[in-house]
Protein backbone atom coordinates (compact mmCIF):
# COMPACT_ATOMS: atom_id res chain seq x y z
CA UNK A 1 0.00 0.00 0.00
CA UNK A 2 2.40 2.75 1.28
CA UNK A 3 4.58 1.54 -2.20
CA UNK A 4 1.70 1.67 -4.29
CA UNK A 5 1.22 5.52 -2.98
CA UNK A 6 5.18 6.12 -3.27
CA UNK A 7 4.67 4.74 -6.97
CA UNK A 8 1.89 7.02 -7.88
CA UNK A 9 3.26 10.45 -6.36
CA UNK A 10 7.04 9.66 -8.25
CA UNK A 11 5.04 8.93 -11.14
CA UNK A 12 3.00 12.35 -10.81
CA UNK A 13 6.57 14.12 -10.48
CA UNK A 14 8.45 12.58 -12.84
CA UNK A 15 5.74 13.32 -15.87
CA UNK A 16 5.49 16.74 -14.29
CA UNK A 17 8.58 18.11 -16.55
CA UNK A 18 7.28 17.03 -19.68
CA UNK A 19 3.46 18.36 -18.76
CA UNK A 20 5.04 21.72 -17.80
CA UNK A 21 7.53 21.91 -20.83
CA UNK A 22 5.38 20.14 -23.27
CA UNK A 23 1.97 21.18 -25.34
CA UNK A 24 -0.02 19.26 -28.39
CA UNK A 25 2.03 21.63 -30.72
CA UNK A 26 5.40 20.91 -29.45
CA UNK A 27 6.50 18.32 -28.27
CA UNK A 28 10.41 18.22 -28.32
CA UNK A 29 13.50 16.91 -26.49
CA UNK A 30 16.50 18.31 -24.93
CA UNK A 31 19.12 15.42 -26.63
CA UNK A 32 19.24 13.99 -30.00
CA UNK A 33 18.64 10.26 -28.76
CA UNK A 34 15.08 11.38 -27.09
CA UNK A 35 14.30 12.89 -30.49
CA UNK A 36 15.17 10.12 -32.62
CA UNK A 37 13.43 7.61 -30.33
CA UNK A 38 10.15 9.99 -30.36
CA UNK A 39 10.12 10.59 -33.52
CA UNK A 40 10.49 6.63 -34.49
CA UNK A 41 7.67 5.81 -31.85
CA UNK A 42 5.76 7.77 -32.53
CA UNK A 43 6.12 7.28 -36.64
CA UNK A 44 5.62 3.44 -35.86
CA UNK A 45 2.68 3.92 -33.44
CA UNK A 46 0.74 5.92 -36.50
CA UNK A 47 2.17 4.11 -39.73
CA UNK A 48 3.71 1.13 -38.71
CA UNK A 49 6.94 2.29 -40.58
CA UNK A 50 10.53 2.72 -39.11
CA UNK A 51 11.53 4.76 -41.92
CA UNK A 52 11.40 8.67 -43.30
CA UNK A 53 12.25 8.95 -47.13
CA UNK A 54 14.23 11.87 -47.72
CA UNK A 55 14.53 12.08 -51.58
CA UNK A 56 16.79 14.96 -51.89
CA UNK A 57 19.34 12.99 -49.86
CA UNK A 58 20.19 11.89 -53.43
CA UNK A 59 21.03 14.91 -54.70
CA UNK A 60 23.24 15.96 -51.55
CA UNK A 61 25.40 12.96 -51.07
CA UNK A 62 22.71 12.10 -48.03
CA UNK A 63 23.62 14.71 -45.38
CA UNK A 64 20.15 15.74 -44.88
CA UNK A 65 19.46 14.09 -41.43
CA UNK A 66 19.56 15.11 -37.41
CA UNK A 67 22.08 13.56 -35.24
CA UNK A 68 21.01 9.72 -34.31
CA UNK A 69 19.84 9.56 -37.27
CA UNK A 70 21.49 7.84 -40.59
CA UNK A 71 20.84 8.26 -44.02
CA UNK A 72 20.47 5.13 -46.23
CA UNK A 73 19.79 5.28 -50.06
CA UNK A 74 17.40 8.49 -49.31
CA UNK A 75 15.96 6.60 -46.03
CA UNK A 76 16.36 8.14 -43.08
CA UNK A 77 16.25 5.38 -40.38
CA UNK A 78 17.18 5.12 -36.09
CA UNK A 79 20.34 4.68 -34.89
CA UNK A 80 19.81 3.23 -32.11
CA UNK A 81 18.51 -0.11 -30.05
CA UNK A 82 14.61 -0.41 -31.73
CA UNK A 83 13.71 -2.20 -28.02
CA UNK A 84 11.82 1.10 -26.65
CA UNK A 85 11.02 2.59 -30.30
CA UNK A 86 8.79 -0.82 -30.83
CA UNK A 87 7.88 -1.24 -27.44
CA UNK A 88 6.89 2.16 -27.00
CA UNK A 89 5.00 2.60 -30.09
CA UNK A 90 3.08 -0.49 -29.72
CA UNK A 91 1.60 1.07 -26.47
CA UNK A 92 1.22 4.32 -28.21
CA UNK A 93 -0.91 2.74 -31.21
CA UNK A 94 -3.48 0.80 -28.54
CA UNK A 95 -3.25 4.18 -26.71
CA UNK A 96 -2.62 7.31 -28.27
CA UNK A 97 0.84 8.72 -29.43
CA UNK A 98 -0.30 11.78 -26.45
CA UNK A 99 1.10 9.21 -24.38
CA UNK A 100 4.43 8.72 -25.39
CA UNK A 101 6.53 11.36 -22.88
CA UNK A 102 4.50 9.48 -19.87
CA UNK A 103 5.53 5.81 -20.47
CA UNK A 104 9.04 5.94 -18.88
CA UNK A 105 7.40 7.90 -15.68
CA UNK A 106 4.90 5.18 -15.79
CA UNK A 107 7.28 1.92 -15.70
CA UNK A 108 9.35 4.29 -13.27
CA UNK A 109 6.81 4.13 -11.19
CA UNK A 110 6.37 0.63 -11.61
CA UNK A 111 10.01 -0.28 -11.06
CA UNK A 112 9.42 1.30 -7.50
CA UNK A 113 7.06 -1.79 -6.75
CA UNK A 114 9.19 -4.54 -8.19
CA UNK A 115 12.56 -3.30 -6.47
CA UNK A 116 10.87 -3.34 -3.04
CA UNK A 117 9.69 -6.50 -4.33
CA UNK A 118 12.87 -7.85 -5.55
CA UNK A 119 14.92 -6.83 -2.30
CA UNK A 120 12.21 -7.72 -0.16
CA UNK A 121 13.03 -11.00 -1.63
CA UNK A 122 16.81 -10.70 -0.78
CA UNK A 123 17.32 -8.83 1.94
CA UNK A 124 14.03 -8.57 3.68
CA UNK A 125 10.66 -6.26 3.84
CA UNK A 126 12.08 -3.65 5.78
CA UNK A 127 15.02 -3.19 3.61
CA UNK A 128 12.97 -3.22 0.59
CA UNK A 129 10.65 -0.35 1.60
CA UNK A 130 13.38 1.69 2.59
CA UNK A 131 15.45 0.84 -0.61
CA UNK A 132 12.03 1.79 -2.48
CA UNK A 133 11.95 4.98 -0.88
CA UNK A 134 15.86 5.64 -2.18
CA UNK A 135 15.13 5.33 -5.49
CA UNK A 136 11.96 6.79 -5.66
CA UNK A 137 13.73 9.83 -4.74
CA UNK A 138 17.48 9.11 -6.42
CA UNK A 139 18.38 12.04 -8.65
CA UNK A 140 19.45 10.09 -11.51
CA UNK A 141 16.42 7.87 -11.62
CA UNK A 142 14.07 11.11 -11.23
CA UNK A 143 16.04 12.67 -14.26
CA UNK A 144 15.77 9.92 -16.69
CA UNK A 145 12.77 9.54 -15.71
CA UNK A 146 11.83 13.07 -16.50
CA UNK A 147 13.64 12.85 -19.25
CA UNK A 148 11.44 10.31 -20.82
CA UNK A 149 12.48 9.44 -24.25
CA UNK A 150 16.25 7.46 -22.91
CA UNK A 151 16.56 3.57 -22.98
CA UNK A 152 17.95 3.68 -19.57
CA UNK A 153 15.02 3.45 -17.06
CA UNK A 154 13.08 1.48 -19.05
CA UNK A 155 16.46 -1.42 -19.68
CA UNK A 156 16.77 -1.20 -15.57
CA UNK A 157 12.85 -1.40 -14.75
CA UNK A 158 12.39 -4.32 -17.62
CA UNK A 159 15.74 -5.90 -15.78
CA UNK A 160 14.50 -5.67 -12.19
CA UNK A 161 10.99 -6.95 -13.46
CA UNK A 162 12.22 -10.03 -15.17
CA UNK A 163 15.14 -10.63 -11.98
CA UNK A 164 12.21 -10.44 -9.61
CA UNK A 165 10.00 -13.27 -11.29
CA UNK A 166 12.67 -15.25 -11.93
CA UNK A 167 13.69 -14.89 -7.83
CA UNK A 168 9.74 -15.90 -7.36
CA UNK A 169 10.48 -19.03 -9.26
CA UNK A 170 13.44 -19.79 -6.99
CA UNK A 171 11.42 -19.33 -4.25
CA UNK A 172 8.74 -21.18 -5.09
CA UNK A 173 11.24 -23.90 -5.88
CA UNK A 174 12.39 -24.28 -2.57
CA UNK A 175 8.94 -23.94 -0.17
CA UNK A 176 8.17 -26.29 -2.54
CA UNK A 177 10.53 -28.33 -2.04
CA UNK A 178 10.02 -28.29 1.81
CA UNK A 179 6.37 -29.01 1.70
CA UNK A 180 7.63 -32.53 -0.72
CA UNK A 181 10.51 -33.49 1.90
CA UNK A 182 7.93 -33.49 5.32
CA UNK A 183 4.66 -34.93 3.35
CA UNK A 184 4.51 -38.87 2.52
CA UNK A 185 4.73 -39.34 -1.09
CA UNK A 186 1.57 -41.11 -1.29
CA UNK A 187 -0.34 -38.70 0.52
CA UNK A 188 0.31 -36.21 -2.31
CA UNK A 189 -2.25 -35.01 -4.21
CA UNK A 190 -1.23 -34.72 -8.29
CA UNK A 191 -3.49 -31.74 -8.89
CA UNK A 192 -1.63 -30.54 -5.77
CA UNK A 193 1.99 -31.22 -6.87
CA UNK A 194 0.92 -30.13 -10.75
CA UNK A 195 -0.09 -26.44 -9.63
CA UNK A 196 2.54 -25.17 -8.12
CA UNK A 197 4.73 -26.11 -10.95
CA UNK A 198 2.12 -24.55 -13.47
CA UNK A 199 3.02 -21.19 -11.41
CA UNK A 200 6.75 -21.65 -11.57
CA UNK A 201 6.25 -22.19 -15.36
CA UNK A 202 4.15 -19.00 -15.60
CA UNK A 203 6.55 -17.11 -13.26
CA UNK A 204 9.29 -18.15 -15.78
CA UNK A 205 7.97 -17.29 -18.82
CA UNK A 206 7.37 -13.74 -17.83
CA UNK A 207 10.77 -13.37 -16.11
CA UNK A 208 12.17 -14.61 -19.67
CA UNK A 209 9.74 -12.41 -21.36
CA UNK A 210 10.53 -9.22 -19.30
CA UNK A 211 14.41 -9.97 -19.79
CA UNK A 212 14.05 -10.57 -23.11
CA UNK A 213 12.92 -6.77 -23.60
CA UNK A 214 15.21 -5.40 -21.34
CA UNK A 215 17.62 -6.95 -23.58
CA UNK A 216 16.16 -5.33 -27.23
CA UNK A 217 16.16 -1.91 -25.22
CA UNK A 218 19.69 -1.93 -24.88
CA UNK A 219 20.83 -4.86 -27.07
CA UNK A 220 24.78 -3.50 -25.69
CA UNK A 221 24.26 -4.16 -22.06
CA UNK A 222 24.19 -7.66 -23.04
CA UNK A 223 28.04 -8.09 -22.93
CA UNK A 224 27.91 -8.11 -18.89
CA UNK A 225 23.99 -9.47 -18.22
CA UNK A 226 24.72 -12.48 -20.80
CA UNK A 227 27.62 -13.67 -17.87
CA UNK A 228 25.27 -11.81 -14.64
CA UNK A 229 22.57 -14.54 -15.42
CA UNK A 230 24.55 -17.05 -16.78
CA UNK A 231 26.36 -17.00 -12.91
CA UNK A 232 23.20 -16.34 -10.87
CA UNK A 233 21.67 -19.89 -12.67
CA UNK A 234 24.73 -21.79 -11.40
CA UNK A 235 24.17 -20.84 -7.83
CA UNK A 236 20.81 -21.62 -8.30
CA UNK A 237 20.76 -24.97 -10.82
CA UNK A 238 19.19 -27.22 -8.57
CA UNK A 239 16.18 -24.40 -7.75
CA UNK A 240 15.46 -23.48 -11.49
CA UNK A 241 15.02 -27.02 -13.28
CA UNK A 242 15.57 -27.80 -17.51
CA UNK A 243 12.02 -27.07 -18.33
CA UNK A 244 11.88 -23.82 -16.28
CA UNK A 245 15.45 -22.98 -18.08
CA UNK A 246 13.98 -23.48 -21.44
CA UNK A 247 11.00 -21.35 -20.59
CA UNK A 248 12.63 -18.62 -19.56
CA UNK A 249 15.17 -18.60 -23.16
CA UNK A 250 12.27 -19.43 -25.05
CA UNK A 251 10.08 -16.13 -23.84
CA UNK A 252 13.02 -13.70 -24.21
CA UNK A 253 14.26 -14.95 -27.91
CA UNK A 254 10.42 -14.55 -28.49
CA UNK A 255 10.85 -10.74 -27.68
CA UNK A 256 13.93 -10.55 -30.29
CA UNK A 257 11.25 -11.68 -33.18
CA UNK A 258 10.10 -8.14 -34.35
CA UNK A 259 13.75 -6.55 -33.74
CA UNK A 260 15.35 -9.08 -36.29
CA UNK A 261 12.38 -8.55 -38.28
CA UNK A 262 12.94 -5.10 -38.48
CA UNK A 263 17.13 -5.07 -38.76
CA UNK A 264 16.85 -7.01 -41.95
CA UNK A 265 14.80 -4.24 -43.15
CA UNK A 266 16.41 -1.38 -41.94
CA UNK A 267 19.79 -2.83 -42.30
CA UNK A 268 19.93 -6.02 -44.43
CA UNK A 269 20.37 -8.66 -41.59
CA UNK A 270 18.72 -9.88 -38.34
CA UNK A 271 21.67 -9.50 -36.44
CA UNK A 272 22.87 -6.19 -37.91
CA UNK A 273 21.83 -2.85 -36.42
CA UNK A 274 22.09 1.04 -36.43
CA UNK A 275 25.47 0.49 -34.64
CA UNK A 276 27.49 -0.60 -37.03
CA UNK A 277 30.71 -0.42 -34.63
CA UNK A 278 28.42 -2.64 -32.38
CA UNK A 279 27.36 -4.91 -34.72
CA UNK A 280 30.79 -5.69 -36.56
CA UNK A 281 31.77 -6.06 -32.58
CA UNK A 282 29.36 -8.81 -31.27
CA UNK A 283 30.19 -10.70 -34.70
CA UNK A 284 34.50 -10.60 -33.64
CA UNK A 285 33.29 -11.58 -30.19
CA UNK A 286 31.14 -14.27 -30.96
CA UNK A 287 33.61 -15.71 -33.71
CA UNK A 288 36.42 -15.44 -31.28
CA UNK A 289 34.23 -17.55 -28.10
CA UNK A 290 33.87 -20.07 -31.24
CA UNK A 291 37.69 -20.32 -32.10
CA UNK A 292 38.18 -20.14 -28.16
CA UNK A 293 36.23 -23.55 -27.56
CA UNK A 294 38.06 -25.53 -30.45
CA UNK A 295 39.95 -28.72 -28.78
CA UNK A 296 42.91 -27.72 -31.84
CA UNK A 297 42.95 -24.17 -30.50
CA UNK A 298 43.12 -24.59 -26.96
CA UNK A 299 45.88 -26.94 -26.96
CA UNK A 300 48.32 -23.83 -28.11
CA UNK A 301 49.06 -21.00 -25.75
CA UNK A 302 49.66 -18.65 -28.28
CA UNK A 303 46.85 -19.03 -30.30
CA UNK A 304 44.53 -18.60 -26.96
CA UNK A 305 46.50 -15.50 -26.18
CA UNK A 306 45.95 -14.13 -29.40
CA UNK A 307 41.53 -14.88 -29.43
CA UNK A 308 41.66 -13.70 -25.86
CA UNK A 309 43.31 -10.30 -27.16
CA UNK A 310 40.92 -10.22 -29.92
CA UNK A 311 38.00 -10.34 -27.78
CA UNK A 312 38.99 -8.11 -25.08
CA UNK A 313 40.04 -5.50 -28.37
CA UNK A 314 36.53 -6.21 -29.09
CA UNK A 315 35.01 -5.67 -25.78
CA UNK A 316 36.82 -2.35 -24.76
CA UNK A 317 37.06 -0.83 -28.29
CA UNK A 318 38.27 2.90 -27.44
CA UNK A 319 40.90 1.30 -24.70
CA UNK A 320 41.10 0.18 -21.46
CA UNK A 321 41.97 3.06 -18.59
CA UNK A 322 41.44 1.74 -15.33
CA UNK A 323 42.92 5.40 -13.90
CA UNK A 324 40.32 7.14 -15.94
CA UNK A 325 37.45 5.08 -15.11
CA UNK A 326 38.27 5.27 -11.36
CA UNK A 327 38.55 8.74 -11.65
CA UNK A 328 35.13 9.51 -13.29
CA UNK A 329 33.47 6.85 -10.99
CA UNK A 330 34.60 9.18 -7.91
CA UNK A 331 33.28 12.01 -10.01
CA UNK A 332 29.74 10.72 -10.76
CA UNK A 333 29.16 8.75 -7.47
CA UNK A 334 31.20 9.75 -4.35
CA UNK A 335 31.50 13.71 -5.32
CA UNK A 336 28.23 14.11 -7.11
CA UNK A 337 25.91 12.09 -4.63
CA UNK A 338 28.12 11.89 -1.66
CA UNK A 339 25.06 12.02 0.83
CA UNK A 340 24.37 8.27 -0.68
CA UNK A 341 27.74 7.06 -1.92
CA UNK A 342 29.25 6.87 2.08
CA UNK A 343 26.27 5.33 3.38
CA UNK A 344 26.40 2.64 0.85
CA UNK A 345 30.36 2.42 0.99
CA UNK A 346 29.38 1.52 4.65
CA UNK A 347 26.45 -0.82 4.39
CA UNK A 348 28.54 -2.73 1.68
CA UNK A 349 32.07 -2.87 4.19
CA UNK A 350 29.94 -4.13 7.19
CA UNK A 351 28.24 -7.20 5.09
CA UNK A 352 32.23 -7.36 3.50
CA UNK A 353 33.25 -8.18 7.56
CA UNK A 354 30.69 -10.59 7.81
CA UNK A 355 30.72 -11.94 4.39
CA UNK A 356 31.62 -15.61 6.26
CA UNK A 357 28.38 -15.62 8.51
CA UNK A 358 26.36 -14.64 5.66
CA UNK A 359 23.45 -16.43 3.95
CA UNK A 360 24.31 -17.59 0.30
CA UNK A 361 21.93 -15.40 -1.38
CA UNK A 362 23.65 -12.22 0.28
CA UNK A 363 27.39 -13.69 -1.36
CA UNK A 364 25.86 -14.03 -4.52
CA UNK A 365 24.29 -10.49 -4.22
CA UNK A 366 27.68 -9.08 -3.25
CA UNK A 367 29.52 -11.24 -6.06
CA UNK A 368 27.01 -10.49 -8.45
CA UNK A 369 27.28 -6.56 -7.59
CA UNK A 370 31.14 -6.36 -7.71
CA UNK A 371 31.52 -7.76 -10.94
CA UNK A 372 29.06 -5.41 -12.82
CA UNK A 373 30.28 -2.42 -10.77
CA UNK A 374 33.97 -3.53 -12.16
CA UNK A 375 33.09 -4.34 -15.56
CA UNK A 376 30.75 -1.28 -15.83
CA UNK A 377 32.90 1.42 -14.25
CA UNK A 378 35.83 -0.05 -16.80
CA UNK A 379 33.67 -0.33 -19.61
CA UNK A 380 32.34 3.08 -19.80
CA UNK A 381 34.94 4.90 -17.69
CA UNK A 382 37.55 4.51 -20.59
CA UNK A 383 35.16 6.45 -22.81
CA UNK A 384 34.97 10.30 -23.28
CA UNK A 385 31.34 10.87 -22.93
CA UNK A 386 30.67 14.80 -23.46
CA UNK A 387 26.85 15.62 -23.31
CA UNK A 388 27.77 19.06 -22.06
CA UNK A 389 29.16 21.79 -24.38
CA UNK A 390 31.68 22.06 -21.48
CA UNK A 391 33.94 18.72 -21.50
CA UNK A 392 35.24 19.84 -18.33
CA UNK A 393 31.78 19.88 -16.79
CA UNK A 394 30.74 17.14 -14.28
CA UNK A 395 27.02 17.37 -14.58
CA UNK A 396 23.92 14.84 -14.08
CA UNK A 397 23.26 14.90 -17.44
CA UNK A 398 26.54 13.45 -18.64
CA UNK A 399 26.27 9.62 -19.90
CA UNK A 400 27.79 8.18 -17.33
CA UNK A 401 25.17 8.94 -14.76
CA UNK A 402 22.47 6.76 -17.07
CA UNK A 403 25.04 4.26 -18.20
CA UNK A 404 25.72 3.34 -14.04
CA UNK A 405 22.24 3.05 -13.35
CA UNK A 406 22.66 -0.62 -12.52
CA UNK A 407 25.32 0.18 -10.03
CA UNK A 408 23.57 3.01 -7.93
CA UNK A 409 20.12 0.53 -7.90
CA UNK A 410 22.48 -1.82 -7.13
CA UNK A 411 24.07 -0.04 -3.91
CA UNK A 412 20.84 1.19 -2.78
CA UNK A 413 20.29 -1.83 -0.25
CA UNK A 414 23.34 -1.49 1.44
CA UNK A 415 22.14 2.25 2.24
CA UNK A 416 19.11 0.69 3.64
CA UNK A 417 21.17 -1.84 5.64
CA UNK A 418 23.61 0.54 7.27
CA UNK A 419 20.15 2.90 8.40
CA UNK A 420 18.81 -0.45 9.71
CA UNK A 421 21.90 -1.07 11.51
CA UNK A 422 22.22 2.65 12.97
CA UNK A 423 18.53 2.65 14.36
CA UNK A 424 19.17 -0.71 16.32
CA UNK A 425 21.55 1.75 18.18
CA UNK A 426 18.23 3.58 19.57
CA UNK A 427 18.13 -0.06 21.68
CA UNK A 428 20.93 1.53 23.69
CA UNK A 429 19.62 4.30 24.26
CA UNK A 430 16.65 2.79 25.39
CA UNK A 431 17.96 0.53 27.96
CA UNK A 432 19.82 3.68 29.59
CA UNK A 433 15.99 5.40 29.74
CA UNK A 434 14.02 2.61 30.23
CA UNK A 435 16.04 1.46 33.39
CA UNK A 436 14.86 4.64 35.12
CA UNK A 437 11.21 3.63 35.14
CA UNK A 438 11.67 -0.35 34.68
CA UNK A 439 11.17 -1.00 38.42
CA UNK A 440 7.95 1.58 38.98
CA UNK A 441 6.07 -0.19 35.71
CA UNK A 442 6.94 -3.96 36.40
CA UNK A 443 3.63 -5.10 35.47
CA UNK A 444 3.28 -3.76 31.93
CA UNK A 445 7.07 -3.52 31.61
CA UNK A 446 7.39 -5.75 28.64
CA UNK A 447 4.29 -4.02 26.23
CA UNK A 448 6.22 -0.73 27.08
CA UNK A 449 9.44 -2.02 26.10
CA UNK A 450 8.05 -3.21 23.04
CA UNK A 451 6.32 0.05 21.82
CA UNK A 452 9.35 2.29 22.92
CA UNK A 453 11.60 -0.08 21.16
CA UNK A 454 9.64 -0.23 18.00
CA UNK A 455 8.58 3.97 17.65
CA UNK A 456 12.43 4.28 18.65
CA UNK A 457 13.94 2.77 15.77
CA UNK A 458 11.29 3.29 13.82
CA UNK A 459 11.90 7.21 14.25
CA UNK A 460 15.95 6.73 13.13
CA UNK A 461 15.05 4.91 10.08
CA UNK A 462 12.39 7.79 9.29
CA UNK A 463 14.26 10.53 10.09
CA UNK A 464 17.64 8.84 7.58
CA UNK A 465 15.46 8.48 4.92
CA UNK A 466 14.13 12.04 5.07
CA UNK A 467 17.04 13.61 5.18
CA UNK A 468 18.74 11.11 2.17
CA UNK A 469 15.39 12.01 0.01
CA UNK A 470 15.49 15.40 1.08
CA UNK A 471 19.26 15.91 -0.65
CA UNK A 472 18.36 13.70 -3.30
CA UNK A 473 15.56 15.94 -4.28
CA UNK A 474 17.24 18.94 -3.57
CA UNK A 475 20.13 17.59 -6.16
CA UNK A 476 17.92 16.61 -9.23
CA UNK A 477 15.95 19.99 -8.81
CA UNK A 478 18.59 22.42 -8.29
CA UNK A 479 22.10 20.59 -9.47
CA UNK A 480 24.35 22.80 -11.46
CA UNK A 481 23.67 23.27 -15.37
CA UNK A 482 21.36 20.75 -15.86
CA UNK A 483 19.38 20.44 -12.75
CA UNK A 484 15.63 19.83 -13.78
CA UNK A 485 14.49 23.62 -12.49
CA UNK A 486 17.12 24.99 -15.18
CA UNK A 487 16.39 22.59 -17.39
CA UNK A 488 13.42 23.48 -17.09
CA UNK A 489 13.70 27.61 -18.13
CA UNK A 490 16.19 26.02 -20.92
CA UNK A 491 13.38 24.26 -22.53
CA UNK A 492 10.58 26.85 -22.21
CA UNK A 493 13.08 29.68 -24.11
CA UNK A 494 13.51 26.99 -26.41
CA UNK A 495 9.71 26.93 -27.49
CA UNK A 496 10.20 30.70 -28.16
CA UNK A 497 12.89 29.83 -30.69
CA UNK A 498 10.92 26.97 -32.50
CA UNK A 499 7.79 28.72 -33.22
CA UNK A 500 10.11 32.20 -33.94
CA UNK A 501 12.24 29.86 -36.61
CA UNK A 502 8.95 28.02 -37.91
CA UNK A 503 7.39 31.51 -38.76
CA UNK A 504 10.48 32.57 -40.09
CA UNK A 505 11.10 29.49 -42.74
CA UNK A 506 8.72 27.48 -45.40
CA UNK A 507 7.76 24.37 -44.75
CA UNK A 508 10.12 23.02 -47.31
CA UNK A 509 13.02 24.69 -46.03
CA UNK A 510 16.15 22.99 -44.87
CA UNK A 511 17.96 24.36 -41.96
CA UNK A 512 21.64 23.74 -41.15
CA UNK A 513 22.65 24.06 -37.56
CA UNK A 514 24.87 22.42 -35.46
CA UNK A 515 22.87 21.87 -32.47
CA UNK A 516 19.31 22.82 -33.09
CA UNK A 517 18.37 19.71 -35.35
CA UNK A 518 16.69 17.77 -32.20
CA UNK A 519 14.78 20.86 -32.11
CA UNK A 520 13.71 21.75 -35.99
CA UNK A 521 13.26 18.04 -37.36
CA UNK A 522 11.19 16.87 -38.36
CA UNK A 523 8.99 19.89 -39.14
CA UNK A 524 11.74 21.22 -41.16
CA UNK A 525 14.64 19.16 -42.70
CA UNK A 526 17.90 19.65 -41.44
CA UNK A 527 21.76 19.32 -41.54
CA UNK A 528 24.20 19.25 -38.88
CA UNK A 529 26.95 21.18 -40.31
CA UNK A 530 28.88 24.51 -40.36
CA UNK A 531 31.06 26.43 -42.78
CA UNK A 532 34.52 24.41 -42.10
CA UNK A 533 34.31 21.52 -44.82
CA UNK A 534 34.42 22.54 -48.51
CA UNK A 535 32.66 19.05 -49.44
CA UNK A 536 29.96 20.01 -47.41
CA UNK A 537 28.98 23.85 -48.62
CA UNK A 538 29.67 22.27 -52.17
CA UNK A 539 26.81 20.33 -50.96
CA UNK A 540 24.88 22.80 -49.67
CA UNK A 541 25.13 25.00 -52.98
CA UNK A 542 23.90 22.37 -54.63
CA UNK A 543 20.97 22.21 -51.93
CA UNK A 544 19.97 26.18 -53.00
CA UNK A 545 18.90 25.74 -56.27
CA UNK A 546 16.16 22.83 -55.13
CA UNK A 547 14.85 24.13 -52.14
CA UNK A 548 15.01 27.33 -49.60
CA UNK A 549 18.17 27.13 -47.06
CA UNK A 550 18.66 28.61 -43.28
CA UNK A 551 21.74 28.53 -40.97
CA UNK A 552 20.76 28.97 -37.40
CA UNK A 553 24.19 28.89 -35.15
CA UNK A 554 25.69 31.35 -32.83
CA UNK A 555 25.51 34.96 -34.55
CA UNK A 556 28.39 35.56 -36.63
CA UNK A 557 31.08 38.32 -35.85
CA UNK A 558 31.54 41.23 -38.80
CA UNK A 559 34.63 39.95 -39.89
CA UNK A 560 33.59 36.30 -40.16
CA UNK A 561 30.10 37.22 -41.82
CA UNK A 562 32.46 39.26 -44.64
CA UNK A 563 34.99 36.09 -44.67
CA UNK A 564 32.48 34.35 -45.04
CA UNK A 565 30.60 35.75 -48.15
CA UNK A 566 33.30 37.35 -49.75
CA UNK A 567 36.25 34.44 -49.98
CA UNK A 568 34.11 31.17 -48.35
CA UNK A 569 30.98 30.72 -49.20
CA UNK A 570 31.73 33.08 -52.58
CA UNK A 571 33.51 30.48 -54.28
CA UNK A 572 31.12 28.14 -54.22
CA UNK A 573 28.32 30.56 -55.88
CA UNK A 574 26.47 31.22 -52.52
CA UNK A 575 26.24 33.48 -49.65
CA UNK A 576 24.40 34.32 -46.52
CA UNK A 577 21.55 36.73 -45.84
CA UNK A 578 21.20 37.51 -42.17
CA UNK A 579 17.21 37.08 -41.56
CA UNK A 580 16.80 37.64 -37.78
CA UNK A 581 18.44 38.26 -34.43
CA UNK A 582 16.38 35.17 -32.20
CA UNK A 583 17.17 35.70 -28.15
CA UNK A 584 20.27 33.87 -26.51
CA UNK A 585 23.02 34.81 -28.80
CA UNK A 586 21.74 33.29 -31.87
CA UNK A 587 20.88 34.24 -35.62
CA UNK A 588 18.95 32.60 -38.31
CA UNK A 589 20.21 33.36 -41.39
CA UNK A 590 19.59 32.56 -45.40
CA UNK A 591 21.91 30.96 -48.11
CA UNK A 592 21.36 32.80 -51.56
CA UNK A 593 22.80 31.84 -54.86
CA UNK A 594 25.01 34.56 -55.91
CA UNK A 595 27.22 34.74 -58.82
CA UNK A 596 31.21 33.61 -58.70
Amino acid sequence: MVVGLLAIIFFLGASSFNYLTQNKNFVKWLSPDENANYVFSKLYAQEKKLTIYEGYNLYTGGIMYPRSFRSDNGYIKPVSFLGLILIYGQIASWTSVAILPYLTPFFGALGLIFFYSLISNIFGRRNGIISAFLLAFFPPYIYYSARSMFHNVLFVVLLIIGLYFISAVIKNSKSQKIIDNNEPSDKINKFKKFLPGLKNNFLAALGGGMLGLSIITRTSELIWLGPLLVLLWIFNIKKIDLVNLLIIISFAAVTFIPVFYWNQILYGAPTSSGYPQMTESINNIASAGTDLVKPQNLIQPGKVKMILKNINNNIFQFGLKPRDSLAKFINYSARMFFWLFWPAAAGFLFLLLKIYKLKRVYILYIISFLTVSVFLILYYGSWNFHDNPDPKSITIGNSYTRYWLPIYLGAIPFISLIIIKISRLALVARRVLYKQVYNSYNPKADKWRVIFKRVSMDSIKILFVIILSFLSLFNVLFAREEGLVETYQKQKNTEKIYFEVLKLTENNSTIITRYYDKLFFPERKVIVGVFDDDNMISEYAKLVDYLPVYYYNFTLPSKDFNYLNNRKLKQFGIGLKKVKSVEGGFTLYKLIRTSN
